[in-house]
């Protein structure tokens, strides 16, 4: 049987630090990792933003947690009518 690293065209360090998920790792080689189990069809939905509840729930704590105005923004100057 072929090995993994043989079937993704990279070295079997490669496939460990995917494996552990080392952020290091080029998507090419994601892709043809995922390519070599047959599960290139299913990058889309991998990638989608809508599975993606850890990266969404530090998105939401990223955001500030009050809004001020800028002083002066709540009163409307008069401008010149057309």
């Amino acid at each position: 049987m072929q090995s993994l690293s043989e079937m993704a065209n990279t070295s079997r360090s490669t496939i460990q630090k995917v494996e552990q998920g080392d952020t290091g790792v080029s998507m090419g080689i994601y892709a043809s990792v995922l390519h070599a189990l047959g599960l290139l069809g299913n990058i889309r939905e991998a990638a989608a933003l809508a599975n993606d509840l850890e990266g969404q729930q530090l998105a939401l704590e990223s955001l500030p947690k009050r809004v001020s105005s800028k002083r002066g923004s709540r009163t409307m100057r008069k401008t010149s009518r057309y």
